[in-house]
C-alpha cells in the first residue's frame, strides 16, 4: 500500500478519532480508505447519470416526463 501524508483540519481530525475511538473502524487510515471507495461508488453513478443526460441530450425527445426522469436518477444515486 502507498503511505500518503495529510493535513486534516481540527474538527476532521476529532470526527476521524471518535470513529476510532467509538470502533467503528480500526483506525483512521481505514476510515479514509472506506470514505474514498464510497465517493468513488457515487462517482460512478454519477457519470453514469451524466452519460443519460447526454444521450438523452443527444436523441432530442423522450416518452418520460420530467418527474420520471428526476425519479429514475434519484434510484441510481441512492442505490
Amino acid at each position: 500500500m502507498a503511505r500518503q501524508s495529510i493535513s486534516l483540519t481540527k474538527p476532521n481530525d476529532e470526527w476521524l478519532k471518535a470513529q476510532v475511538e467509538n470502533e467503528e473502524y480500526s483506525s483512521k487510515s481505514e476510515l479514509v480508505n472506506d470514505l474514498i471507495r464510497q465517493a468513488r461508488k457515487q462517482q460512478v453513478k454519477i457519470d453514469m447519470v451524466r452519460a443519460k443526460l447526454d444521450r438523452a441530450e443527444k436523441s432530442g425527445f423522450t416518452d418520460e416526463t420530467k418527474e420520471q426522469l428526476l425519479e429514475q436518477s434519484k434510484r441510481l444515486l441512492n442505490g
